[in-house]
């Protein structure tokens, strides 16, 4: 979690963030067991990128996109601006299992 991440709402069974990604950085390869991550974008332009099968959904301010139980992936900022996106988890106990990037 960066620095800057803002905590809306963290309930135990749902959580909302902003999230916030410097230029070019992404977070690690994960999954979650139990939580289902729905993303709008806010400012800047990122990308959510999956394993199995592998796919990339692009998210400018006001684009949205869901990530299913189990399936591995990462958020990317595509350029060298701070981009922002709001982050709702849940419903369940929230767990974020990292990815070694050699198995994938």
């Amino acid at each position: 979690m960066n620095a800057r991440d803002e905590v809306i709402l963290d309930t135990g069974n749902v959580r909302v963030r902003i999230m916030f990604l410097d230029g070019e950085q992404a977070t690690a390869w994960h999954f979650h067991t139990v939580v289902i991550d729905k993303m709008l974008g806010l400012e800047g332009k990122l990308a959510v990128e999956y394993q199995e099968p592998q796919d990339r959904v692009e998210l400018r301010p006001g684009e949205r996109c869901e990530v299913a139980v189990g399936r591995v992936h990462r958020v990317v900022n595509l350029t060298a601006e701070t981009a922002k996106y709001l982050l709702v988890q849940g419903d369940g106990r929230y767990d974020f299992n990292v990815v070694d990037e050699m198995t994938l």
